[in-house]
């Protein structure tokens, strides 16, 4: 395919909840290769908890395939777009779905979760530690600051803003929020951009790779990446994750 189709392809291809169907064959990143399971982490948890906060829901598409879930279950989600997609999947569950600003603020009174969960969502530890039951459970998989960072490197774009968010990080800040962290991993895994339609598409859709991306902005590096992308030849990166469960301090 040439490169102005891909590129209008990239730009005009709908895009629903946090779905990455639509990129089937065309951007591949392997967390199934991460030495943890977040489903996995997620269900070992749920049996013997009445409630249960979801943080960025995103389309409620994993906390919808969760079922059963507590009787007690919430979600927030901080992308405007997502939330009605969410409302519409949740509730009929009899799931609540508050839409949540930057601040990370979050609108439940104190001690309301047994459970909170949170992946790929950014989050204050006090708020959550405010939230949480005393002794709850704090379960979050994050995206660290060197994720993708070879796009960036691809387009001539700055690191992440975040470049220091790693689990060393993480762990202290919710330490020193009262919380005793009693499991976590970190873990580099492999990704792959097959044509540069998918690239636009991802970073249309990711705003935070490239904060300032435009096609316009980036057309000379875009073409060459075009240009280097061939059969077995894919734009290669490494996904950045690391992932903790952390319980309140008594």
């Amino acid at each position: 395919m040439d490169y102005d189709r891909l590129i209008t392809e990239g730009l005009t291809t709908p895009f629903e909840g946090w779905d990455f169907g639509v990129f089937q064959g065309r951007f591949t990143a392997r967390e199934d290769a991460l030495p943890w399971d977040y489903r996995r982490l997620v269900t070992e948890r749920l049996s013997g908890v009445d409630s249960l906060l979801d943080l960025g829901t995103g389309g409620g598409e994993l906390l919808s395939s969760l079922a059963p879930l507590p009787a007690r279950t919430a979600a927030t989600e901080g992308f405007a777009p997502n939330v009605p997609i969410a409302r519409r999947r949740l509730t009929p569950l009899g799931i609540a779905v508050a839409e949540v600003g930057d601040d990370d603020l979050l609108p439940f009174p104190d001690h309301s979760f047994d459970l909170i969960t949170s992946r790929h969502e950014s989050y204050d530890p006090a708020e959550i530690r405010r939230v949480l039951a005393p002794g709850g459970v704090f379960l979050t998989q994050q995206v660290g600051g060197r994720d993708l960072a070879e796009v960036n490197q691809a387009l001539g774009a700055p690191p992440h803003a975040y470049l220091d968010w790693d689990l060393a990080a993480a762990a202290a800040q919710l330490a020193d929020a009262g919380f005793e962290v009693t499991w976590r991993a970190e873990a580099h895994v492999p990704a792959e951009f097959h044509d540069v339609g998918a690239l636009v598409l991802f970073l249309r859709i990711t705003p935070w790779q490239v904060p300032d991306f435009t096609v316009e902005r980036y057309a000379e590096r875009l073409r060459a990446v075009h240009e280097d992308i061939r059969p077995g030849r894919p734009l290669a990166a490494s996904c950045h994750r690391f992932a903790l469960v952390a319980r309140v301090r008594a």
